[in-house]
């Protein structure tokens, strides 16, 4: 008789094996239509979820999963990726299906085919799938051996499934799950009937080799989304919409901010424009590092090969660096700066007393980025980071993160992102040191942020290959999520390269090293900050904070003493005298997203007034240009 120990610490008993469905249906018939999967955690194991169809013959602790849970999301987008395979094949019977994982905000299948899907053959499959959910079909599952199971898919003419499948260890069983005339092979779990899955969209077609194998044949990957409804649907699909408006390659180069060639791919060309944003941001963060008590150095850019070697990099990261040789000797590019902190910090004798030590650095590092993966801003090969090393002891070390997390908030703040996600990256498969050292490092950095008070996720796996990290993720203004802010906790790299310090015993010590940026990569910062704002920047990272027109040609003179007057004051501005009309001239410039647009007529100049327009072409009358320059450094002073 098993009983079932529920979220709300409720039990239920049953006098024989139930499924996840009938348990949900006990509670309530609201709670069994909405089912889509259950999570069970059985004794000693760790949960997982199950389809509404598991038999639960033994006590455990289960969960009703709904769309309401993300784990149910998944499970739509999961079982909208089959019907998409279900489609295919109804419209394509001669395609073979292969793969179709859940992605982020949908799912893709990758197909066999004998010529290119088209656009049109997509409005087709995506038309199919509807029909086929709209028929509320069954989803069912079933076990068969491995054997068994590759000679059914073969006999179906599924050769790459058939290859899948044989490429599991043949003392296994594997699940299938069939929808009307389709059967896919799945681990699972899938919503119960198709008729959940009501919102979803197919977006693009690409190219993808089978087993990411450039040897092997191209497939056909097409890509979708799916959602709980279709309001949230459709709120992505906006979202879209607004992202495509506000992409950064469009808009650097309608601004004039910057541009990209192939002649230095992944390296960026800074335009004035640009470059005012780049040092506004940098000249901030520079005194946020005089604040907190940072000292700026600067290392070199090429380094021989046998430093990367003691460090660790050349055996775990030499497919990303760029190497060089002069004079028989063998060098890298640096793609980090920590190496180069060490030496300072290794070229004069440390006692405790000088610990915690703050080095930072606007570093200039590259890394071999795939030609592939490389997109505007966001993944270029050249990059500068706010990079800072803090050598301290391990009792330093939840006051450094404190002292950090601090930092990092005010910055964050001051560019306008409030909403900070918090993630505990802990040991990689492949690393360096003890398992004791990461044991210390992992949970130093997990009592760190605790003592802050932050809510925190794991990633298990995630971390550096010298050390776990902390991870802070921004949400913009359309919601997406941007990793840009870590520290990372490093006892192993200051062992590597003989970094030690004087204790207070008069003994040698190993200091611990944090490795900390806020910003991350300059060149991305600014990709997000484009984004995040439309181009149309506050005004105090504005290039431009204001435009002088004038209306006729009797104003030029005065135009020319109110810019100088402007500038004088701090004010980036510039003025327009071109013989054009003044409409032209205001919605030119207002495409141009300046935070203000100051209009001269001959009235304005017998007062010694300006006239002050938005960008949002607020009107806010005509005031002294004093006036003006106290409103303006106030927006500034206060980052708006």
């Amino acid at each position: 008789m098993p009983v079932i120990r529920l979220p709300d610490g409720s039990s239920r008993s049953f006098e024989q094996p139930v499924t996840v469905a009938d348990v949900a249906l006990n509670i309530g018939a609201g709670l069994a239509k909405a089912a889509l999967a259950g999570k069970v955690t059985y004794t000693g194991q760790a949960p997982k979820l199950v389809d509404t169809s598991h038999l639960i013959a033994e006590d455990i602790d289960l969960a009703i999963i709904t769309d309401k849970n993300e784990e149910g999301l998944e499970v739509i987008r999961h079982s909208t990726a089959h019907l998409l395979a279900y489609a295919v094949k109804e419209l394509f019977p001669d395609a073979q299906v292969t793969i179709g994982p859940v992605i982020d905000n949908g799912f893709y299948y990758d197909f066999s085919y004998k010529r290119p899907f088209t656009p049109d053959d997509l409005t087709a499959i995506e038309k199919k799938m509807a029909e086929l959910a709209k028929k509320d079909e069954k989803v069912e599952r079933k076990v068969l051996p491995r054997d068994e199971a590759v000679a059914y898919f073969k006999s179906i003419g599924e050769h790459y499934k058939a290859e899948i499948i044989a490429s599991i260890p043949s003392n296994e069983d594997v699940s299938l799950y069939s929808e009307g005339n389709f059967t896919d092979l799945c681990r699972g779990p899938h919503v119960p009937n198709t008729g959940k899955l009501k919102a979803f969209k197919l977006m693009k077609l690409a190219g993808a080799y089978w087993r990411g194998d450039s040897n092997n044949e191209m497939l056909q990957r097409v890509y979708g989304t799916a959602w709980r409804n279709k309001d949230e649907l459709e709120s992505y699909l906006h979202m879209l919409e607004e992202a495509e408006k506000r992409d950064h390659r469009k808009l650097g180069k309608q601004l004039d901010f910057y541009h990209m060639q192939e002649d230095a791919p992944g390296m960026v060309f800074w335009h004035p424009r640009g470059w005012v944003i780049w040092q506004e941001v940098e000249q901030y963060m520079r005194a946020k590092f005089k604040e907190y008590d940072y000292q700026e150095v600067r290392t070199p850019t090429v380094l021989d090969k046998t430093l990367w070697e003691k460090s660790g990099h050349w055996q775990n990261y030499r497919d990303n660096m760029f190497v060089t040789q002069s004079e028989s000797r063998d060098y890298a590019v640096k793609p980090m700066n920590c190496p180069g902190h060490i030496q300072i910090f290794n070229n004069s004798l440390h006692s405790y007393r000088d610990l915690p030590l703050r080095l930072a650095e606007f570093g200039s590092c590259h890394r071999n980025e795939p030609s592939g993966s490389l997109h505007g801003l966001m993944r270029v090969r050249g990059f500068t980071q706010d990079d800072a090393h803090i050598f301290c002891m391990e009792s330093q070390v939840e006051a450094e993160v404190a002292n950090f997390i601090k930092m990092l908030y005010e910055v964050y703040k001051d560019f306008g992102f409030s909403d900070v996600i918090v993630k505990l990256s802990t040991r990689p498969e492949k690393r360096v040191g003890t398992e004791e050292a990461w044991d210390m490092a992992e949970t130093a950095l997990a009592n760190a942020i605790k003592a802050n008070g932050l809510a925190f996720e794991y990633q298990p796996g995630e971390g550096a290959f010298y050390g776990p990290k902390i991870e802070f993720t921004l949400k913009d203004s359309l919601g997406r999520m941007w990793q840009c802010g870590t520290i990372q906790l490093d006892p192993n790299l200051p062992e590597r390269l003989g970094a030690e310090y004087v204790a207070e015993d008069n003994t040698r010590q190993r200091p611990i090293m944090l490795h900390r940026a806020i910003v991350g990569s300059m060149e991305r910062f600014l990709g997000i900050l484009i984004e995040n704002f439309a181009g149309a920047m506050p005004v105090w990272l504005s290039p431009v904070q204001a435009m002088v027109l004038n209306i006729s040609d009797n104003q030029a003179d005065y135009v020319r003493q109110v810019v100088e007057t402007l500038k004088k004051n701090g004010i980036r501005c510039d003025f327009d005298l071109r013989n054009e009309k003044i409409t032209y001239k205001i919605r030119e410039h207002s495409l141009q997203k300046l935070p203000y647009l100051i209009v001269v007529g001959d009235k304005e100049m017998q007062n010694g007034h300006v006239a002050v327009r938005t960008r949002k072409g607020e009107d806010l009358g005509v005031m002294t240009v004093d006036a003006f320059i106290a409103h303006i450094q106030q927006d500034i002073q206060n980052r708006v």
